[in-house]
């Protein structure tokens, strides 16, 4: 098990290559949850996530001969960009193997970062067996995402980096995969003020950690799809459980729908990007998943390596999820002015059209009628509630499209 000597020497060892990210107050979300919030903003890195503590750690503790090989890494996107980029920073050569379903963003980055990518399986489980095969035929040396002494060691910096930030810190949110980060930042926190509370924060869809604790041994979950793709790992590491066991005050969990909320309010509130895995742990605090009212809390925002196409779905399903995008089907006689009837009545009461398709065929129109699906951005519930009754007012008959 790593120590707190292990993570000091962490620090001293990748400090100058290694971005100290602020800890910021928000005022914001502070009003939000009843906590004063800081965000330990990690997305800030050069890579985008905290991954790059570990493996710049790892890769400065090989040997020559470790180095004149090259190293080799499993990973879906963040620990892949993170090896490529301090490994070419080095001087070493990198070979990095991802599944083929890795978001675009995280795959086009780790290849111009300089390493030679592998494309292979379905899962990381898949990758990570394909990347053991060739690191063995190679003589590569593999990084572990998280099960790795150097790598929880260098996420632990992140934890040294807070408490000399805000000394007055009451607790941590620690988004969780397999469990490096919140085992590392665990024990620099816990070993300097065992008093803070340490939080850890997991997708519902795989709760690995959540479940290795209450059964005292890591176990393989099934593979699920989730926004929180960074922190899906199936099965929690052999080296990160102790840390946890010992540490950690609490495991909890988070559905996809609390997680794209909250990376809508970070864009909005604060302006800034979070990733699915980075957004988890103020997901679990605006949802009352953990009891810090009235607490000090820094919140770790892992990660913000999002595809900005999937972030514009997040955008618009946050948008409709809080009422301020509705759409409404309308069925109406297919005549001149029928339209215009209906937005007349929206204008009038200042809602904004942002989409009109009509369907004649489908929906069970009659003939000389035509089905009306209209979007419309609001003020929010309330808003829609009034525009609904003027339209019920003025005659026309809808049904809301969810």
């Amino acid at each position: 098990m790593i120590t707190l000597k292990d993570i000091e020497a962490a620090r001293e060892r990748i400090r100058d290559s290694i971005f100290l990210t602020p800890c910021t107050y928000s005022e914001a979300f502070s009003q939000l949850t009843g906590s004063r919030i800081f965000f330990k903003l990690e997305n800030l890195q050069m890579t985008g996530s905290f991954k790059e503590r570990g493996a710049l750690n790892k890769i400065l503790t090989l040997t020559e001969e470790e180095r004149r090989s090259g190293v080799i890494a499993a990973s879906a996107g963040n620990h892949a960009q993170s090896v490529a980029y301090h490994a070419t920073k080095q001087g070493i050569r990198s070979k990095i193997c991802m599944p083929i379903t890795a978001p675009l963003v995280k795959l086009t980055a780790t290849k111009r970062y300089g390493a030679e990518v592998v494309l292979y399986g379905n899962s990381f489980d898949e990758a990570g067996e394909e990347a053991r095969r060739l690191c063995d035929l190679e003589h590569l040396t593999f990084i572990h995402a998280f099960n790795d002494e150097a790598v929880i060691a260098g996420q632990g910096t992140a934890g040294l980096e807070l408490l000399e930030q805000n000394a007055f810190l009451e607790a941590v949110v620690v988004p969780v995969g397999g469990g490096g980060l919140i085992g590392g930042m665990a024990c620099a926190i816990k070993e300097i003020n065992p008093r803070i509370k340490v939080i850890g924060v997991q997708t519902a869809k795989v709760p690995s950690m959540q479940v290795a604790l209450a059964e005292h041994h890591p176990v393989s979950l099934p593979a699920a799809t989730t926004i929180g793709d960074g922190i899906a790992v199936r099965r929690a590491g052999d080296l990160t459980l102790p840390l946890v066991e010992k540490y950690v005050d609490e495991i909890v969990t988070v559905d996809d729908e609390e997680i794209a909320n909250a990376i809508l309010l970070l864009l909005e509130k604060e302006k800034t990007v979070a990733e699915g895995a980075g957004a988890a742990g103020l997901a679990a605090v605006l949802h009352d998943k953990v009891s810090l009212r009235g607490k000090k809390v820094a919140v770790v925002i892992s990660g913000g390596n999002i595809d900005v196409m999937f972030l514009s779905r997040i955008i618009e399903r946050g948008l409709v999820k809080d009422g301020r995008l509705v759409r409404l089907r309308l069925r109406v006689p297919d005549h001149a002015g029928s339209l215009a009837g209906i937005t007349s009545v929206i204008a009038h009461g200042r809602g904004n059209v942002i989409d009109v398709q009509h369907e004649r065929a489908y929906f069970g129109a009659n003939l000389g009628e035509t089905t009306i699906d209209i979007t419309l951005e609001t003020r929010g519930p309330e808003h829609i509630d009034e525009l609904t009754s003027a339209l019920t007012a003025a005659g026309y008959h809808f049904e809301r499209v969810l």
